[in-house]
């Protein structure tokens, strides 16, 4: 990862345990890894056994300005390395609590897919709740730790998009990532 000045460090977490078999977060995780702003960390990838290194984790955290997490809604939440990692890695004295401040001030940012469409996640749709409550834990958990919630990015109705669907998609996501380098003026946030 190059930075230039002015420019906030992203790093980017990946969880997909099933990449092989994904169309639309397999082109969104590749526009991130092009991008030279971006840390892009996979988590299936560097713990397949789940044994996850706490310290290199929390290293990672540290020196990045802003985490971005990317996952598939896997039974309306993260997928289950992505949960456990910030079980193991966001702990009380480093992300929150009594001398829990490495996170303050940093910026937190999901990008998911669904598998449904977007009617899907509404009061009146089969999943009865919007994104927006879907991601609500995360972003308290971003609340908690003193960081600024940044507008998430949701591909819905991913295995329904065709090649140029998701080619549009891809190119607005490298936009928002973009965005996300930039170093946000005191008062007042950067557009996404």
């Amino acid at each position: 990862m190059s930075q230039s000045e002015g420019e906030a460090s992203v790093l980017l977490v990946f969880a997909h345990p099933a990449l092989e078999r994904s169309r639309a977060n397999l082109v969104l995780s590749k526009v991130a890894e092009e991008m030279e702003a971006i840390t892009f960390h996979d988590l299936y990838e560097t713990y397949p056994d789940y044994v996850i290194d706490v310290e290199a984790e929390q290293a990672r955290l540290l020196a990045h300005d802003v985490i971005a997490l990317q996952f598939p809604m896997y039974w309306y939440s993260t997928p289950a390395l992505m949960k456990e990692w910030l079980d193991l890695v966001w702990l009380h004295g480093f992300a929150y609590g009594k001398g829990g401040d490495k996170l303050l001030g940093k910026r937190l940012f999901v990008a998911c897919t669904t598998g449904g469409p977007a009617e899907a996640y509404h009061k009146r749709g089969y999943n009865r709740f919007t994104m927006e409550e879907f991601l609500r834990p995360l972003e308290q958990t971003a609340h908690l730790c003193g960081m600024t919630w940044e507008n998430p990015f949701v591909v819905h109705g991913a295995p329904l998009k065709d090649e140029k669907g998701l080619a549009m998609k891809a190119e607005f996501y490298r936009q928002r990532l973009v965005s996300l380098t930039q170093v946000p003026k005191p008062g007042r946030k950067v557009k996404a």
